[in-house]
């Protein structure tokens, strides 16, 4: 069972652009590193960033997977499409992450690997928009 701030839309929200802000920050925080030629930093930067992705954005969507998603689905079985969608835009999140440990391995602190790290920002916040409209604000058993 979900706790109730997953099934608010404003709480909810809230937790999106918490997270968001978060990894905003962080990326930002590795790219002024890189600027100013400090590798060292970069690369403590860079190892946050993928903890936060780990610990803050993935987890978060552990636990939608692990029930918020599962109850939405049992009481409103024609909402299964779209879990379904939102699951892989988490897939994609954890992929990407996964990616971006591996060419750390191999390139340190690339262009791909930044590159990489944007495109988690792009997915994430298209899927928290999407999973607010599709969830909360198209739902019609849900108040917005």
């Amino acid at each position: 069972m979900s706790g109730p701030a997953l099934k608010q839309l404003q709480s909810h929200r809230a937790i999106h652009e918490g997270g968001l802000s978060g990894a905003v920050g962080k990326t930002e925080m590795l790219i002024d590193f890189l600027q100013e030629g400090d590798q060292k930093n970069a690369d403590r930067a860079a190892n946050d960033l993928i903890d936060y992705w780990k610990t803050r954005v993935i987890s978060h969507a552990d636990a939608e997977e692990g029930g918020f998603y599962q109850e939405i689905v049992t009481e409103n079985p024609a909402m299964e499409k779209s879990v379904t969608q939102l699951t892989r835009d988490h897939d994609l999140i954890r992929i990407i992450v996964g990616d971006i440990e591996k060419l750390r391995e191999t390139e340190g602190i690339s262009p791909s690997v930044l590159q990489k790290f944007y495109a988690l920002l792009v997915v994430n916040e298209i899927h928290s928009r999407e999973e607010e409209r599709l969830l909360f604000i198209e739902s019609p058993d849900e108040e917005a």
